[in-house]
């Protein structure tokens, strides 16, 4: 008789941990830092960030001939650990100081043309960080 409430514990352990599994397997991993749509946010070699809006694409199109080959500026979420958000502005090729070392926006995708219009829900972007200690 004695076993009994030492099972009824045991099984109610059990059960407990097995249910904070369940909860932990269905949520959903970030993504890594290639291929990030806007409003997508991203584990980047530390930093978790988020795309929020292209400020600025004046890249020159894949068919055309232009003297100045243009730039892309975006404003970004820095989702820090405590669920502080700080805004930042990352440009294409240009690294940006960022807690301990720095965030570079290292391609945007689709390729810029005359004929279309990107539209905000088209942009891919890739991003890299490198520090921390």
């Amino acid at each position: 008789m004695q076993n009994f409430p030492r099972l009824g514990l045991s099984m109610t352990i059990a059960a407990l941990a097995l249910s904070a599994c369940a909860a932990t397997s269905q949520q959903t991993p970030l993504r890594d830092g290639s291929d990030v749509a806007l409003g997508q946010r991203a584990y980047v070699d530390g930093p978790i960030v988020q795309p929020v809006k292209v400020l600025e694409d004046s890249r020159c199109p894949m068919n055309a001939r232009c003297i100045w080959a243009g730039r892309v500026r975006v404003e970004m979420l820095w989702i820090r650990g405590n669920g502080e958000k700080q805004t930042f502005e990352a440009t294409l090729g240009e690294p940006t100081q960022l807690a301990d070392g720095q965030f570079t926006l290292e391609s945007v995708r689709p390729e810029k043309r005359t004929d279309t219009a990107i539209k905000p829900q088209d942009y891919r972007f890739s991003f890299r960080f490198a520090g921390g200690l």
